[in-house]
């Protein structure tokens, strides 16, 4: 096989690039290793930045979630048993975010390819990609039962962390920068409406708690638990019980609304950062570059800020021959990478209680807080990193 952009991954950041490769008449072959019905039920963030959703609106995958999705126009904050809104559109001139389950954007997207747009190949196990410094680099995978070899002028490695495109970079160029932190998410689906019209985070006495959703019946709730925790040690009862409590403020009738738990999971919480997300014909988007901790529900919202760039350059360079784009991509990616970073990890250090912490930094945490519920100044500069930096933005 051959053709210009061959992408490894049909997640959202391989689907939407090739979306937008076919929209500019680039020619594109995607190969993803798992099935289409497992692909499409990874349960995954649903919280889209604004330029998130611009994009999918741009390359006409927006039609369900201008129907279905939820547009959220603030969160809340809460501490020492009190609530604090921030209003996004009041603070960042209009922006807002929408929540909308990342497994319906991958259904989108691959409904779309699979109706008119570039060959996608599933059950195809890339094995290796061997000549990223030469002009025509070669993706070898296994389809169909059958080993088999797919040239390209450019590969795009979509397959995540520990997928091959990253380990494709050599050692000795590739340098990852990397944090674990001390506790973990305890997560739950629950068949029951959410119990706050937006997201709530909370620092409560015994730790973080947030509040979510992923549909208008479907509630997404977390709760920091040790490291090592496993999920079916807490019992359904005592999920719901330790919500209660961290979510609990004074002077308000809210209450938490409490229904059946479908899912049940731990994750953990670190960030990773490789660089550079370029090795000669060699491109790295989304997880297969950067991991961050979910506090800030940057995930999808990087992968789509990568594919964004990405698809400018490849259009410049099949268009206009300007390879420029593509020399910067990058560098220009890992800066907003390390923003979303920062933010993540500010996000993350400010709500959760550490262990073994001193009585200065929990007051310190405190200040930080405050901090964005009394100042104008500093709850816009949380609103503007929450709802998105520009794509185009070069940090």
């Amino acid at each position: 096989m051959r053709t210009g952009v061959g992408v490894i991954g049909a997640g959202p950041a391989g689907l939407l690039l090739a979306r937008s490769l076919y929209l500019a008449g680039i020619g594109c072959v995607v190969l993803e290793n798992r099935s289409r019905g497992h692909v499409e039920c990874r349960r995954r963030a649903g919280m889209l930045e604004q330029g998130t959703v611009d994009a999918l609106r741009a390359c006409g995958a927006a039609g369900r979630l201008d129907a279905e999705g939820m547009e959220h126009r603030g969160i809340e904050l809460r501490f020492e048993r009190a609530a604090h809104r921030v209003d996004f559109p009041s603070l960042t001139d209009g922006r807002t975010v929408m929540i909308y389950a990342q497994t319906e954007i991958v259904k989108d997207l691959v409904g779309l390819q699979l109706a008119d747009g570039p060959p996608l190949l599933f059950g195809a196990a890339a094995l290796s990609i061997e000549g990223a410094l030469s002009d025509r680099p070669v993706v070898r995978f296994r389809h169909a039962g059958r080993d088999q070899t797919l040239e390209c002028d450019y590969v795009v490695g979509c397959d995540g962390f520990h997928g091959i495109a990253r380990a494709a970079v050599p050692a000795a160029v590739r340098r990852t920068y990397e944090r674990d932190y001390p506790y973990s998410w305890l997560g739950i689906l629950a068949d029951v409406p959410p119990s706050s019209e937006e997201l709530v985070y909370a620092r409560g006495a015994s730790g973080f708690a947030l509040q979510s959703m992923r549909s208008p019946s479907v509630s997404r709730l977390y709760l920091q638990v040790p490291n090592g925790t496993l999920a079916p040690d807490w019992p359904d009862e005592r999920i719901w019980d330790e919500l209660d409590a961290r979510l609990a403020v004074d002077s308000t009738d809210w209450r938490l609304k409490r229904g059946p738990v479908t899912d049940k999971s731990v994750t953990p919480m670190r960030c990773r950062v490789t660089e550079p997300m370029r090795y000669g014909r060699l491109l790295l988007a989304g997880d297969a570059a950067h991991i961050v901790p979910p506090t800030g529900a940057k995930g999808l919202n990087l992968a789509v800020a990568d594919v964004h760039l990405l698809a400018r350059a490849f259009a410049a360079l099949y268009h206009t021959g300007s390879t420029e784009p593509l020399d910067a991509y990058s560098e220009l990616a890992l800066r907003r990478v390390w923003q979303a970073a920062r933010f993540s990890d500010d996000l993350t250090t400010m709500l959760h209680m550490r262990p073994g912490a001193s009585p200065f930094h929990d007051r310190m945490q405190l200040a930080r807080l405050h901090r964005i519920a009394d100042s104008r100044e500093a709850a816009a500069e949380f609103a503007a990193n929450y709802t998105g930096l520009p794509l185009c933005s070069t940090g």
